[in-house]
């Protein structure tokens, strides 16, 4: 009866409830860490030509799509050249008909042979050197015109707007930064201490506490560099709060594994603020006091473990 009567035990598993004979269970070890919010592409949009910041159009927190005009930058001179090139284009236009009038005129003369054929050479010839003149121009004015649309700095990517250093009458410098944009997806960044870089596994599950509530990530990518004694890693998490980047965030790190003594929730009772739990002995059912530790979730049960109080091979009643 005896024998039968272990045997149920043993089958019965941790869950079931009823005697359970205690033995060691392996459990995750973890670390508690912080992680910090950060964007997989920080792009610095930045102003293309010198001149006076006239337009500012987006707020450190915006969200802006690749493309959106975030600020104008304005170069009076700009205008001057455009206007001086109108000018000069719009006289050789005037030189133009002239000179195709002189060589319309010298074409009848040539039939009636009052002028020779060289003279006319020379007017078609001076025809063609103002059209150049006049392609030229076009053309530098086509640049100008260039630089003034460059005066609209343009988000380079989809994202949040970061920082913006830059504020409207400012004055900037061509290549200098107007505002910062992160996008590209948000991540956490851990810095762990190297003495755990080896219990590091990619792809390990990571329980995080974010904004408020419990998530679940993945280990995506252990950095081989240790800077200061601590190893970076990356950690996916699905709907990340993004709402302030470089934001800190528990994370509960797996490290390795330990050996523990794990009975069921329901088990461990409190008494004027001492655990009891109930074990068979051979003279029936005794109440010993225990230490306990933590609460595991195993098999999709509670457990707690058993720090002092219990050894392995006790018969643990479950109620």
């Amino acid at each position: 009866m005896r024998l039968l009567l272990l045997a149920a035990l043993v089958a019965a598993g941790p869950a079931a409830a009823g005697p359970l004979v205690l033995d060691w269970s392996t459990v995750p070890e973890s670390k508690a860490v912080y992680g910090t919010v950060e964007a997989r592409d920080i792009v610095p949009a930045r102003a293309r030509i010198g001149g006076t910041v006239v337009e500012l159009l987006v707020n450190e927190g915006d969200r802006v799509e690749a493309g959106a005009t975030l600020a104008t930058v304005r170069d009076d001179k700009i205008a001057f050249q455009i206007a001086a090139y109108a000018s000069r284009i719009e006289a050789l236009r005037a030189q133009l008909a002239e000179a195709e009038s002189d060589h319309a005129r010298g074409r009848s003369l040539l039939e009636r042979g009052a002028v020779s054929q060289q003279r006319l050479e020379q007017l078609r010839t001076a025809v063609d050197v103002i059209r150049g003149q006049i392609a030229a121009a076009e053309a530098e004015r086509a640049v100008v015109e260039q630089q003034q649309a460059e005066g609209v700095v343009l988000a380079p990517i989809s994202g949040r707007v970061l920082s913006v250093p830059a504020v409207r009458g400012s004055v900037v410098m061509p290549g200098e930064v107007v505002a910062s944009l992160g996008g590209g997806g948000f991540f956490l960044r851990l810095s762990v201490p190297e003495r755990h870089a080896a219990d590091l596994a990619e792809g390990a599950e990571i329980q995080i506490a974010a904004g408020g509530r419990a998530a679940t990530g993945r280990l995506a990518k252990i950095y081989p560099l240790i800077q200061g004694g601590r190893v970076q890693a990356d950690v996916e998490v699905e709907r990340l709060p993004d709402a302030f980047v470089g934001a800190r965030v528990a994370v509960e790190l797996p490290v390795g594994q330990r050996r523990a003594l794990l009975v069921p929730a329901a088990a461990v009772t409190t008494r004027a603020g001492v655990d009891f739990v109930s074990v068979a002995s051979a003279s029936g059912e005794v109440r010993r006091a225990v230490l306990t530790g933590g609460t595991l979730a195993q098999d999709g049960s509670d457990m707690v473990e058993i720090l002092t109080g219990l050894v392995p091979g006790e018969t643990v009643i479950v109620p």
